[in-house]
């Protein structure tokens, strides 16, 4: 397919890089060279690009990592304004201070023309609470804040600690993005489900990668439980609801066509992006799979396209 767009696609400081390979550290740096290369080769028109993790999340000083998503979302306008006709940008943020991200997020779009925000999940701190999630009392301010902008939050995995989950121990293959991503991801946003935020804020549209880190798949099964014994949910509405109302999913890591039908069937096609999550994943494996997936023409434009022309407001040629 021609002119597909993808959603969760990164880029890194020197400070960020982690482990990995000397190539996916100069993938990670590269902007304009062998990504646009990939891009064209892969038929992708546009790319959003967003801050690699845990990055700012891991920053447990607030002053640091105002100044890193700072820094982060400076380069990431600089590099974009070369090529904003294949680029777009997602700002990193310092959630640690939830009126500094707001800050933030407000001149990133306002001033810098990024799409909406990428916050690699909780975020660390020190003192008594180390884990900040962002269902907490002191965070509805900045959803307020988001959902008055009207863009987008992508909710992106990071690793659990491991400290209070012993059936990880001796069991290394299962962390990051085999399993652990996702399961530390899908808690955060069934938090956010639960704890009723988008009863608060209905316009508020959030991004899972992944098709969805697992909750499509047990969609049915946590509404049957819950709408047995809420035990008190703060929620109004099904998770089914949320899902199909504020959540989009993006196929990023996921090439297969099952998980993707099931992730249409039950959320609709127009909730579901195409995506890659270059350079972790491959760009040529992403797009050749999407390429061929079992779909109908019309599903293949919305989920590679117009969809997030749409929710991004995107002006493509």
């Amino acid at each position: 397919m021609d002119g597909k767009v993808t959603i969760e696609e990164h880029f890194a400081l020197p400070e960020t890089l982690g482990p990995g390979s000397s190539e996916l550290h100069r993938r990670l740096q590269d902007f304009h060279g062998e990504r646009i290369e990939l891009m064209d080769r892969c038929r992708v028109a546009f790319a959003i690009l967003s801050l690699n993790g845990p990055a700012v999340q891991a920053e447990t000083e607030t002053a640091k990592a105002i100044d890193m998503a700072r820094r982060a979302n400076d380069l990431l306008a600089e590099e974009i304004a070369k090529r904003p006709d294949r680029l777009g940008g997602f700002a990193a943020l310092p959630m640690q201070d939830p009126e500094a991200a707001i800050r933030e997020l407000e001149r990133a779009v306002a001033e810098l023309g990024l799409l909406g925000a990428n916050v690699n999940g909780f975020s660390e701190t020190v003192g008594s609470t180390t884990h900040l999630y962002y269902d907490r009392p002191e965070y509805r301010p900045f959803w307020a804040a988001v959902e008055k902008l009207g863009v987008p939050f992508y909710l992106h995995p990071r690793n659990p600690f491991f400290n209070d989950m012993p059936f990880f121990e001796g069991h290394p293959w299962l962390t990051y993005a085999s399993w652990a991503y996702a399961l530390e991801t899908a808690m955060h946003a069934l938090r956010l489900m639960c704890g009723g935020l988008f009863d608060d804020h209905p316009r508020l549209q959030m991004v899972l990668g992944h098709l969805g880190e697992r909750i499509p798949f047990d969609l049915w099964r946590a509404d049957n439980v819950l709408q047995k014994n809420p035990r008190g949910m703060p929620a109004k509405k099904t998770l089914r609801a949320y899902m199909q109302t504020n959540v989009h999913v993006s196929t990023s890591g996921q090439f297969h066509d099952p998980p993707l039908h099931l992730a249409i069937r039950e959320m609709g096609v127009e909730r579901v992006l195409f995506s890659i999550d270059y350079p972790y994943e491959s760009m040529e494996q992403g797009s050749t799979w999407f390429d061929h997936a079992e779909l109908s023409d019309a599903e293949r434009l919305a989920i590679g396209r117009t969809n997030a022309v749409s929710l991004f407001g995107l002006e493509l040629s």
